[in-house]
This record gives C-alpha cells, sequence and structure tokens, in this order.
C-alpha cells in the first residue's frame, strides 16, 4: 500500500516542467516564439528576443526538432534569464537541480528559482519549496516551503495545492489538520491532479478525516489509475491482494501491479515478488519472485531490500543448485521490459553526469590556457606547465565524451526495444 511521498511528487512534477512552464507563458509571447518556423525562432533569438531564447532553448533542451543538446540549451537559457526572463530563470533552477548538463549544485538551482519566484512565477515557487522541504542547497524550513506551496497554489498549481494538502494532512507546519487537507486535495483533484486524487482514496481508505469508506476510496483510485497514476494503480492492487473493501481477487491484483510496475512502481514490484514466492493466484516462482523483489530493490524499496534478502537465505540454504535454478528461471517478458527500463534509467543519468564532468575538464583547461596568457608570475608558470595540463583536461574530456557516446548506442538499442515491446500483454 502507498501513497504520495514527496520524491513521486517532486519526480512526476519535473518531467513535465518544460511543456507546463512553455504552456504559462504561451500567451505573453510574441508571434515569433509560437511560430512553427525553426529557422525564423533562431532569428528572433539571436536578435535579443527572450522569449524567443526561452521558445529555442526548450527545443534544444528537449531534442525537439533539433538533436538534443543540453550546452546549446544552458546558452539559450542564460541569456533568457539575463533578461529577468522568469521561466527561463526557473528552467535553469531544473537543470543544476537534476545535473541536465551541468554539475548538480542545488545552492545555484535555488538561487534561480528565487529569482524567478520573487516574480511570481508560480512552477518556480513551487520548485523553491521542494528545495526548502528537502533541505537541498538550502537549509530545511518547512514553514518556508509551506509559503512557496501556498503562493503556487493560490495560482491554481495543481502540484502545489496537492503539496498543501499533504503539509495539513502531515502537520509540517503545525496540527494535523485532516479537514484542510481534504479541502486542498479536492481543489487540486478538480484541476486533474492524479495525486491529489489518490491521496483522497488512500483518506478514505483509512478514514482519516472523514467516516472510513472503501467504496468512496476505489472510487478515487480508480479515477487516478485511470490518469495513468502508478501508486493507485498499486492501491488497487493491494486491496484486491488482501480483500480490503472488497473480495480477495489475485488476478485483479497482479493485473493492477503489472500496470503499476510497468511505471516503474517499486511497491508493485515488490507485491509482485510475493504473490510469486507464495503463489498468490498462480504456482510459486521463486526466480520471478528474486526478479522482482530485485527490481524493487534497485530502487532503494525496503521491503523489496527485506524480501530480496530473505528468499535468498532461505534458497542458499536449501543448496548451491537450488539458488542457481531460482536465479536462472526466470522468463517474463514483463520482468524484461522492467529491467530494461531501469538501465535506460540509469544510461540517462550516467550520460549526463560524463557530460557534466568532460564541461568541467574543458572549463579547467580553459582556466590553465587563460592563466598562461598573463605576465604575471602564475601566469609564467602556467606559460611552461598550463599547457601541458590544458592538453591532458582536453584528453579527459574527450574520453568522458567517447564513453558518454558509446552509452548514447546502447540507450538507443534499448529504447528501440522498449518501444517494440511497449504493447507486450501482461501475464
Amino acid at each position: 500500500m502507498s501513497f504520495l511521498t514527496r520524491a513521486t511528487a517532486a519526480a512526476l512534477f519535473v518531467i513535465a516542467l518544460v511543456s507546463t512552464a512553455r504552456a504559462q507563458t504561451q500567451e505573453a509571447a510574441p508571434a515569433a516564439t509560437q511560430d512553427n518556423d525553426f529557422s525564423s525562432l533562431r532569428e528572433h533569438a539571436a536578435a535579443g528576443d527572450a522569449q524567443a531564447q526561452f521558445a529555442l532553448a526548450n527545443h534544444y533542451f528537449r531534442g525537439r526538432d533539433v538533436a538534443q543538446d543540453y550546452t546549446q540549451a544552458l546558452i539559450l537559457y542564460r541569456q533568457s534569464a539575463d533578461q529577468g526572463f522568469a521561466p527561463a530563470q526557473n528552467q535553469l533552477g531544473v537543470m543544476y537541480e537534476h545535473g541536465f548538463g551541468v554539475q548538480m549544485d542545488y545552492a545555484r538551482a535555488a538561487t534561480y528559482y528565487r529569482a524567478a519566484a520573487d516574480q511570481g512565477y508560480a512552477l518556480a515557487q513551487f520548485n523553491l519549496a521542494v528545495l526548502f522541504e528537502s533541505g537541498r542547497g538550502v537549509r530545511r524550513d518547512y514553514r518556508q516551503a509551506f509559503d512557496w506551496y501556498r503562493k503556487a497554489a493560490d495560482q491554481n498549481l495543481s502540484d502545489a495545492e496537492e503539496e498543501v494538502g499533504y503539509f495539513y494532512q502531515c502537520g509540517f507546519v503545525g496540527s494535523r489538520d485532516y479537514a484542510q487537507a481534504l479541502a486542498w486535495y479536492r481543489r487540486a483533484a478538480g484541476h486533474g491532479n492524479s495525486n491529489a486524487e489518490n491521496q483522497l482514496g488512500f483518506m478514505a481508505e483509512k478514514g482519516w478525516g472523514q467516516p472510513q469508506d472503501y467504496v468512496e476510496a476505489l472510487t478515487w483510485y480508480y479515477k487516478a489509475a485511470d490518469l495513468g497514476n502508478a501508486d493507485a494503480q498499486e492501491n488497487i492492487g493491494f486491496m484486491f491482494q488482501h480483500g480490503t473493501g472488497v473480495a480477495t481477487d489475485y488476478p485483479k491484483a497482479k493485473s493492477w501491479f503489472y500496470k503499476a510496475a510497468g511505471q516503474g512502481n517499486s511497491n508493485a514490484e515488490n507485491q509482485l515478488g510475493w504473490m510469486y514466492q507464495f503463489g498468490q493466484g498462480m504456482e510459486p516462482d521463486n526466480g520471478k519472485a528474486l526478479a522482482w523483489y530485485r527490481l524493487a530493490a534497485d530502487q532503494g524499496n525496503k521491503n523489496g531490500i527485506d524480501n530480496l534478502q530473505a528468499l535468498t537465505n532461505i534458497l542458499k540454504e536449501q543448496g548451491d543448485a537450488v539458488w542457481e535454478s531460482a536465479n536462472a528461471s526466470a522468463s517474463d517478458a514483463a520482468i524484461a521490459q522492467a529491467q530494461r527500463r531501469e538501465r535506460i534509467q540509469d544510461l540517462h543519468r550516467r550520460i549526463n553526469e560524463l557530460e557534466a564532468d568532460a564541461r568541467q575538464q574543458d572549463n579547467l583547461a580553459d582556466q590553465l590556457e587563460h592563466s598562461g596568457k598573463t605576465n604575471d608570475a602564475i601566469g609564467k608558470v602556467f606559460n611552461a606547465l598550463g599547457s601541458m595540463s590544458a592538453v591532458q583536461y582536453r584528453t579527459q574530456a574527450e574520453k568522458y565524451r567517447d564513453e558518454a557516446a558509446n552509452l548514447r548506442d546502447e540507450l538507443a538499442q534499448l529504447e528501440d526495444q522498449s518501444q517494440f515491446s511497449a504493447n507486450v500483454p501482461n501475464p
């Protein structure tokens, strides 16, 4: 059983960040920035139009109509941000917070978010609140986090509305207030927020702030699940697995867990491991149980880690042959697809890190080459030694880029496989 966590909210929000930012600025953008002609957009950006620079940067950031290029996106976002354009300032914060083409720098991310937030930009207010809540780049401060969430919520940003509800639910800035939590969740749900719908289902299931009502809980879960919310899909599966308010139905539970696991939900992966280990609705299969537990454990899921260790101990106690057989027996299209998804995520992370490392090496080389051009004592030293060091930095940068290129080839193959298997039916 799962309910919304801060990590889930932040991750889901970042995915939609760029497109949402563009939507919020579209009305104010001149015709040039809405022009589908890419070359015309480049001309207006080169002429210093901040909104055109931002729009063009989005193309490079997302790889739309042009090869994805975080470096070029960064340059354009900075040009736009230097003119005080809040969406660009916010997006620079996103890049530094998540390491898109740069070294992660939470403090710098907070600086950019604040610059945009102070202009009343709701997305930046939300992102700044996330940093205050998590204590990344700033001192953890729930009061400031709540205040920034509330500012964004007052602009009808549904993610912020949901967060305000969560703060009331958990009592982060005072006593728990389920009535306020429910009010804010309903407001966010009214704006189509599936996380809020999932939370409303969870509160109905637990009877928090209202009489316990499993029918209402399932109603909200189904609404969120229909919008693709993996937490809600896992919650539905859990109710059918344990007969909570409904008749126990293992096939239905398994089907919903597969839907959630298909989106990387670690709780669902763990539950599938449990069902395969104990034969809930199917013959026990230790190989598949191990595979699903590993997928959950790889995401840091505590239950998945514990269950993986427990099953490993049981199998090893039965002898090497049993253990080796279980490790080799998993054959499941859904498991293979989940493993590819996990590898794809890891490759994206690694590629971003390598590109950031390469830029750092180039920056160091630039500094050495620049210092060597001066006539002071330090410059004379660099004249003698700096060029050699600069070459070494350039060489290392190229090694990083070559490694990133190799990983991109692997990534492209895996993404093609994932697209090919996207419609594989659940077992």
